[in-house]
């Protein structure tokens, strides 16, 4: 039988951390191992605890969400566990500081109930998940901030060309299925662009995978949104 995956919620409220709770341990394959009301109690839940998956708020008092997932991403003692941000519309501007910190992606906390469980088992099989609405937001922020001009680096010069070509379109929240029909390209073979953008870029996810192509240059926000694949 399969171990359930473990999850430790983070939030504030403790309405709110009931409501995961409940939810969390009636979805079958998934158990809630424990809970923490701010960063600090997060990180040391974390390291006691060894959760699969950690549900963590931003906008905690003491240690915030982004300082507990750059102490989890970053410590040897907690490199298997995924966090998973939980945000709201109004934290945009934490949306990029998360990922820097290691987060492995992002849901609203509107989300429906069955969308946050997938989520949890995607982010928890090694997965990023970004939601759309949060890649686009993510697009904004590197917009809203002051414009530097980057030369792609020795890493990015050596991706192949179809290598740049997938990577531009996971900055622009496609999934892979989505990559697979815009450019015409059987599942299998996007899988292996993406492992190799990985290993070159040393990225540990997707959504390292999105922060690189902006650092780097290779993407901008001010260009257009890559078109819908049924319209290309």
């Amino acid at each position: 039988m399969t171990e359930p995956i473990r999850v430790l919620i983070a939030d504030d409220q403790a309405l709110l951390r009931g409501s995961f709770r409940v939810l969390v341990d009636t979805a079958p394959g998934l158990t809630a191992v424990g809970e923490a009301a701010d960063g600090a109690e997060a990180v040391d839940g974390a390291r006691r605890l060894r959760p699969d998956v950690v549900l963590m708020d931003i906008r905690m008092p003491g240690t915030d969400g982004i300082e507990a997932t750059r102490s989890i991403a970053g410590s040897p003692e907690t490199a298997g566990t995924r966090v998973l941000i939980l945000t709201t519309f109004d934290l945009d501007e934490y949306v990029y500081g998360a990922l820097r910190a290691g987060a492995a992606g992002f849901l609203l906390k509107d989300t429906p109930p069955e969308v946050l469980l997938t989520g949890i088992h995607t982010v928890a099989a090694g997965e990023s998940l970004l939601a759309p609405s949060v890649t686009r937001r993510l697009i904004a922020e590197f917009a809203r901030l002051p414009r530097a001009h980057h030369a792609p680096g020795p890493v990015l010069e050596a991706l192949t060309a179809r290598e740049r070509e997938v990577l531009v379109l996971v900055a622009r929240g496609l999934s892979n299925t989505d990559i697979c029909e815009y450019l015409h390209l059987s599942g299998g073979t996007v899988k292996t662009h993406m492992g190799r953008l990985l290993s070159k870029l040393g990225a540990r996810d997707r959504a390292q995978l999105v922060i690189s192509a902006y650092e780097s240059g290779l993407v901008h926000a001010a260009r257009p949104s890559v078109p819908n694949p049924g319209h290309r």
